[in-house]
């Protein structure tokens, strides 16, 4: 004999993240904690020569060069300020059996908070004068809408990732 499902039981199906919560200007995001490899307050990184203004540059990371990308300006925002509270996100995600490690520079780190899979909504789609690429769901927070950061289409960018070096490595 098989019993319907309640609301109670899916609820306890669903499977719980822990997500790394900060800012970028006004809006709220993200990132599953087992992507952060660490926290870092702002320091100036050595710049790379003819990349996009949101390409801050590498960083020394314990003997690896780290690309940071400044997600304010990569999301529009215009004249960050780097100050006491401007972090350094380093993300960490394993592409084909390599792992690749980047930096994000956002506003500040809020919290670390709890999302049930039931719990994160589809990205609405906008159109093209919206972009969403690095936006993989949305949780509801108190009333308060927090997007979900997809490190992994993160890293696959062309800024973060060349497929080249891939091939190289591989080959």
């Amino acid at each position: 004999m098989s019993k319907a499902n309640t609301a109670e039981d899916i609820t306890h199906l669903s499977t719980v993240d822990q997500y790394l919560t900060f800012s970028i200007g006004q809006e709220d995001y993200g990132v599953r904690i087992l992507s952060v490899q660490e926290i870092r307050g702002w320091e100036t990184v050595a710049r790379v020569p003819n990349t996009p203004d949101y390409m801050k540059g590498v960083l020394n990371l314990r003997g690896t060069a780290v690309p940071v990308i400044d997600m304010r300006l990569r999301m529009g925002e215009k004249d960050p300020q780097y100050d006491a509270t401007t972090v350094v996100i380093i993300l960490r995600a394993n592409m084909q059996g390599h792992e690749r490690i980047a930096g994000i520079v956002v506003d500040t780190v809020s919290d670390v908070m709890n999302a049930r899979s039931n719990e994160i909504r589809k990205t609405p789609d906008f159109g093209d004068r919206v972009n969403t690429e690095f936006i993989k769901g949305l949780v509801d927070v108190g009333g308060n809408m927090v997007m979900l950061f997809d490190v992994d289409n993160f890293m696959r960018h062309p800024d973060i990732y060349d497929d080249a070096d891939l091939v190289n490595k591989e080959g």
